[in-house]
């Protein structure tokens, strides 16, 4: 079995020697090619490039933001290639080993957030021929289309993504404290007089006057350290997107939702200013004004329009 690892040298809990014991222990159960991602959108293209080869598998040692690369190389059509009815079908599985700072997707998937024990379950699935088709988001804007593993979102949190990334460009590690204190430093210096944000779907009733948005293919949303926020806990990779919106972003609004998601509750969030979908297969966010936008927590810049679409069976993972 051939299989590409594409290995982040500047993931956050990984070191060399880590990566040595790591590539060493794939390599022992398949036929291994390693590469190293160089710069912004690389994994992509090596993705691409594995899968254009007819490599079986394909690994993943970094965060969340290399992981995301890797899908999109692994799915985009190439060659004026027809979308397939089945995405998974014909493409590498993936492995993914957690090597960044939140790891979400791969704890998402019960990956264990240590990258050794991650490696040795994962070759445990390996040897058993274990894997878990999984479904994924689809983010599209301006002609121009991105495939989301956990979440995407528009307003306030892609504001916090923003700066924290700004944060990171000087050097500093993009830690859980970092993105509560930015989030509370953003939350007192953001607007919460004039709402942008507008959804609208098929079938879905138009909800006006959304500050925040959150779109998740799965639960949890995130992680604060070992803890996970769950703002839709009933997102799973089986079924479509799902969203919620808050019209109001004051405090009385605002604790008792924290409150709520920071439970293990199975129990959707309640409150007369929260916008709710579930299992949807399609939605279109419009602002009227331009306003951020992250994905799978990388910030993609301001956009007024961007439809999310659910893209069912489109991965085989490896847990």
């Amino acid at each position: 079995m051939r299989a590409m690892l594409l290995v982040n040298p500047k993931a956050t809990t990984t070191n060399a020697r880590t990566r040595d014991v790591l590539i060493r222990a794939l390599g022992a159960a398949v036929d291994l090619a390693v590469e190293e991602t160089l710069y912004r959108g690389h994994a992509a293209s090596l993705a691409a490039t594995a899968r254009a080869k007819g490599y079986d598998l394909v690994a993943v040692l970094g965060g969340d933001g290399t992981v995301n690369e890797t899908v999109n190389g692994l799915l985009n059509p190439v060659n004026g290639e027809a979308p397939a009815s089945d995405p998974s079908a014909g493409r590498p599985g993936l492995i993914v080993i957690p090597g960044g700072s939140a790891n979400v997707f791969a704890r998402a998937l019960g990956l264990p957030n240590d990258p050794v024990e991650a490696t040795g379950q994962v070759l445990e699935a390996l040897s058993r021929g274990r894997r878990r088709t999984v479904g994924l988001g689809q983010a599209l804007w301006e002609g121009q289309s991105r495939y989301f593993t956990f979440c995407s979102g528009m307003g306030y949190d892609a504001e916090v993504v923003r700066a924290v990334e700004g944060l990171r460009g000087t050097g500093r590690k993009a830690t859980p404290a970092r993105y509560v204190n930015t989030a509370l430093r953003h939350y007192l210096a953001t607007d919460k007089r004039h709402p942008a944000m507008t959804v609208t779907g098929p079938g879905i009733p138009a909800a006006e006057g959304v500050f925040l948005a959150i779109i998740s293919n799965t639960s949890p949303w995130t992680y604060v350290g070992s803890h996970p926020v769950r703002p839709t806990p009933w997102a799973s990779f089986e079924t479509g997107l799902d969203l919620l919106g808050l019209r109001k972003m004051g405090p009385l609004t605002l604790a008792p939702l924290i409150r709520h998601i920071l439970t293990e509750s199975e129990a959707l969030p309640s409150g007369r200013h929260l916008v709710q979908l579930h299992d949807e297969a399609e939605f279109t966010i419009t602002a009227d004004r331009p306003v951020a936008f992250q994905l799978d927590g990388d910030y993609l810049g301001e956009r007024e329009t961007v439809t999310f679409r659910s893209t069912p069976n489109a991965l085989q993972v490896l847990v």
